[in-house]
């Protein structure tokens, strides 16, 4: 059972320059999307980053609104936010499956998300996930973003750029 075992966690990475996060939540299960939004809004701040939210209908819309702000805004990284609970038809799969491939071709183009869109058999065990003092899934997921973020910053220089920013 996950919950038994002990995990390595990196330590939070150090900035020397500001860090502009973008968390993207589908709030389907509020109270699920609450908690998740909290841990990662907490670990944001314990790195010093800042933090801006929005909302969007689903899981589906999660890739294609951080697709957009790569695009059109200027963020640092993005935590992609919400919860999908298995149901009686084969949907789940379906949503799982596209938004985790989204979130991951975005991030092979050069953007740094940290994926925390839980996908789970039932609400005990979002609730689990979700919770900044159990599992922190949320705060994981901003975690993950901030070490994308300082890769980027590292590998970064005047001449090459990281995707396809100029």
């Amino acid at each position: 059972m996950a919950t038994a075992e002990t995990h390595y966690t990196l330590p939070l990475p150090r900035f020397d320059q500001p860090v502009k996060l973008l968390i993207v939540v589908a709030p389907y299960y509020r109270d699920i999307a609450d908690n998740l939004i909290a841990g990662a809004r907490a670990t944001a701040e314990k790195a010093g980053a800042t933090v801006d939210l929005i909302e969007v209908p689903g899981a589906l819309e999660v890739p294609t609104a951080i697709g957009m702000a790569e695009r059109m805004a200027e963020y640092d990284g993005y935590v992609a936010l919400g919860c999908v609970i298995r149901g009686e038809t084969t949907h789940y799969d379906t949503v799982c499956n596209d938004s985790s491939r989204g979130i991951t071709l975005l991030g092979l183009q050069g953007a740094c998300i940290g994926n925390g869109i839980l996908t789970v058999e039932n609400r005990a065990q979002a609730e689990v996930r979700a919770d900044p003092a159990g599992q922190d899934k949320g705060g994981g997921a901003a975690a993950a973003a901030l070490h994308l973020i300082a890769l980027s910053r590292t590998w970064a220089t005047a001449k090459k750029g990281i995707g396809f920013r100029a």
